[in-house]
């Protein structure tokens, strides 16, 4: 029996998230000559881009001012990607509508802004309803569909994921630090890091600690035990996924909005946009 402890930050899990994801058996049928449909998010551009070497468009993120979207909107990179027949197609005019004509062997991959202990996950709306892929989830949940929700232990709650759906809101917020939002719910198969580890080897592994600081802020120490080959693999996974220091996705879409930028318009609340908020850049 062999032990080791390990430390993983917020972006090493994103990395390790996806290792994982990408070697699951429905994941790797899929690329063999079914249908895979990736939703842009960070951690899903990091699956994206170690199954087809494409990084996807990130919208929405959360950064110290808050809510916040993308600067330019629209960067000419897919946000949802359809991986068929080892060719990819933009779905992001037009997903609403083309999903629920999917095959039922359609492999979903998406990621989330909330989950809980109980298996729940939602995703933020800053714009109407969430705008397309919001429209989208009815189908994601009714078809048949085997949806991979990869999210990060940061993302999880100590309360439940449906009183905060049914409580955030995008409506009748005084003032946000950056967009106003409310939730919809996503129902899948959560990977965390923690089902990550026991994705790619069979071992006992246990969370022991939680956060930093120096760039260690929302990360998590586990502790992780099995055979030797076993956590050997485990070792190799951590190592590989350090190496990749940057953060995933198109990166002209990592740039964040500002005021006036196009996506305002959509955006409410903002106590940037409306000057009532100062914060750095604006």
């Amino acid at each position: 029996m062999k032990y080791i402890q390990f430390f993983l930050t917020v972006n090493d899990g994103k990395w390790l998230i996806a290792d994982a994801v990408s070697k699951m058996d429905p994941v790797r049928r899929a690329m063999d000559g079914g249908t895979l449909l990736f939703k842009g998010g960070t951690t899903v551009s990091c699956v994206s881009e170690l199954l087809t070497g494409i990084s996807l468009r990130v919208c929405g993120r959360n950064t110290a001012r808050g809510a916040v979207g993308e600067l330019r909107p629209q960067t000419g990179t897919a946000h949802c990607m359809l991986f068929e027949n080892g060719r990819a197609k933009t779905l992001d005019d037009y997903i609403d509508d083309i999903l629920p004509k999917l095959s039922r062997d359609t492999v979903v991959i998406t990621g989330a802004n909330l989950i809980d202990a109980d298996g729940g996950a939602a995703m933020l709306a800053g714009s109407p309803g969430g705008g397309r892929f919001g429209r989208a989830s009815g189908p994601m949940a009714t078809e048949g569909f085997r949806v991979i929700v990869a999210a990060g232990l940061e993302k999880l709650t100590p309360g439940s994921v449906q009183a905060s759906v049914l409580h955030a809101r995008r409506q009748g917020i005084d003032r946000s630090y950056g967009m106003a939002c409310g939730l919809f719910p996503i129902s899948g198969e959560i990977v965390t890091e923690l089902k990550a580890i026991h994705l790619l080897a069979d071992v006992q592994a246990d969370v022991i600690g939680r956060g930093g600081i120096h760039g260690a802020e929302g990360g998590t120490l586990f502790q992780v035990s099995g055979e030797d080959d076993a956590v050997g693999r485990i070792e190799k996974a951590v190592a590989d996924c350090k190496r990749r220091t940057a953060v995933a996705g198109d990166a002209a879409s990592l740039v964040e909005c500002s005021p006036g930028a196009p996506g305002c318009g959509e955006h409410l609340s903002c106590g940037y946009r409306s000057g009532k908020i100062k914060a750095r850049g604006c």
